[in-house]
């Protein structure tokens, strides 16, 4: 039964520790991947990233602004 417990939790670790953590990157990091990130991660990051634009300084919004004009250019 211990058997079964350990591998049950070691199973829940392996699928929790794969998803990525963007509350742990920078700002500058984040916007670096814009157009990066792995369809499953998308909606998390997107959360983490517009949580950070009220506190962005000018030259952050700027490479912001840039990079997503980037992405909707290479989309077309």
């Amino acid at each position: 039964m211990k058997k079964i417990a350990f591998i049950f939790l070691l199973l829940f670790t392996f699928i929790f520790a794969k998803q990525e953590d963007y509350s742990e990157m920078s700002t500058q990091e984040l916007i670096a991947i814009i157009g990066y990130v792995k369809e499953e991660n998308k909606a998390q990051f997107i959360k983490e990233l517009n949580s950070r634009i009220p506190t962005m300084t000018q030259d952050e919004k700027a490479q912001f602004e840039q990079n997503i004009e980037e992405l909707k250019q290479n989309e077309k």
